[in-house]
């Protein structure tokens, strides 16, 4: 049995934690609170704060000169429909590597993952060229396939985790009774892995939500989410730090709020079977 920690210790573990969250968070912030502020208070050094002068203008300006909404819908577009794609591919694939593994399986899922060392600019030229012949530049039907592969490994290392903690005798159970291969991975296997298969699309949403330099390179203006809407505000004269902290707020807002309400369902999943 796990030993209650001591009063002591539980306060540094607790300040510990805290002070962590705070510097990760203090970037985030920081944006916030330059959002609000004039460009002159923006740039002034040393910072200001107390003395700066606020303003809601930023968001105006940000707001009538973009199609917010466009941006926004493309997102949601882009980042679902890269994670069901995913999805689509990644369970019967985790579900052979972990139920009728072969001798490579593991030596394929390194490789798999591997690929996520090599940088994105190492194959940007022969990418854009493949996807400019195929007519799928600024396209969202592109950028949902590029950015399914770019986390496929991710989706099937996830999935295949969650699937070894599964007895496979529950499964040998279902085709002793007559469910077929469809029938064991759509009604048996993934109600069993429903909460890592949801941790595993949330955060790959989060991921695809997030990805700038694949939307940036492949898009234009049809198929522009969020990342390239950012991206719209460094101007050749210079950059516009509030206005461009207010499009970044407005741009992560949508995400951190998906992140906040899912938060219990993506830990209880990324912890799925660490515990036994």
């Amino acid at each position: 049995m796990a030993r209650a920690l001591s009063p002591r210790r539980k306060l540094i573990t607790t300040l510990a934690a805290w002070s962590v969250a705070l510097i990760i968070f203090f970037p985030v912030l920081w944006m916030i609170l330059t959002s609000f502020k004039t460009e002159a208070s923006a740039v002034a050094m040393p910072p200001q704060f107390l003395s700066a002068s606020w303003t809601l203008e930023n968001y105006a300006d940000v707001w009538a000169r973009s199609d917010y909404p466009r941006f926004f819908l493309n997102s949601v577009v882009i980042a679902v429909g890269s994670t069901l794609l995913g999805l689509v591919i990644a369970i019967p694939s985790a579900w052979a590597m972990a139920f009728v593994p072969g001798r490579k399986t593991k030596d394929l899922l390194m490789w798999m993952l591997s690929t996520k060392m090599m940088p994105a600019v190492a194959v940007m030229i022969p990418l854009y060229l493949i996807f400019q012949r195929l007519g799928l530049i600024d396209t969202k039907l592109g950028l949902v396939l590029v950015l399914m592969l770019m986390n496929l490994p991710i989706i099937i290392w996830m999935l295949y985790t969650y699937f070894k903690e599964i007895p496979g005798e529950i499964l040998e159970a279902a085709r002793m009774d007559g469910a077929g291969l469809w029938n064991e991975i759509v009604y048996v296997l993934t109600p069993m892995a429903l909460p890592g298969i949801a941790s595993t699309m949330l955060l790959n949403i989060i991921l695809a939500w997030n990805e700038a330099f694949w939307t940036i390179v492949l898009t234009t203006t049809k198929a522009a989410p969020l990342s390239a809407f950012i991206a719209s505000f460094s101007a050749p004269q210079g950059l516009f730090y509030a206005k461009l902290s207010a499009a970044s707020a407005m741009a992560i807002l949508p995400i951190l709020i998906l992140g906040w309400f899912s938060q219990k369902q993506l830990v209880r999943g990324l912890t799925f079977g660490a515990v036994k």
